[in-house]
């Protein structure tokens, strides 16, 4: 699998279970990404809970910004609230473009998991190369552990 990235402190789960449940999820996002205008798509999860998916949308609803993450985190605004994601977990097929990655912290999401890192995304589809370690470091409100 890619990268785990942890934007604050989130509850503290034994390794092998957290690998166990990173690779359940993100299975779960890359079949987000498999039905998508593009193939990116994202889960947000809470307690073991998925509680909002969501995947590319661009060219089915004519919007640029409807990223798999960005589908996921309006989904779950809608149906939870802002407060309700602060401590979750976003899984993504891909590292977040700039974009994603600023919604990400902006909505204070715990954690972050994804499969495919900028380097690799940018070899088949164009990117903005602003990784999201780079972009998170640049986040004072935001702490990294």
């Amino acid at each position: 699998m890619g990268s785990a990235l942890v934007l604050s402190a989130a509850p503290l789960i034994a390794a092998t279970d957290v690998a166990t449940e990173d690779e359940r999820f993100m299975r779960l996002a890359i079949e987000e990404a498999r039905q998508a205008d593009f193939p990116f798509g994202a889960v947000i999860v809470r307690d073991g809970q998925v509680l909002a998916r969501g995947r590319n949308l661009g060219r089915t609803n004519g919007d640029p910004t409807a990223h798999g993450e960005m589908v996921a985190i309006r989904r779950f605004l809608a149906d939870h609230g802002s407060a309700a994601l602060q401590g979750s977990t976003l899984y993504t097929s891909g590292e977040p473009c700039a974009m994603c990655m600023g919604a990400i912290l902006w909505c204070h999401i715990g954690r972050l998991v994804f499969a495919a890192s900028l380097q690799q995304l940018a070899t088949k589809i164009d990117q903005i190369m602003i990784s999201s370690v780079d972009l998170a470091a640049k986040t004072p409100f935001v702490p990294i552990a």
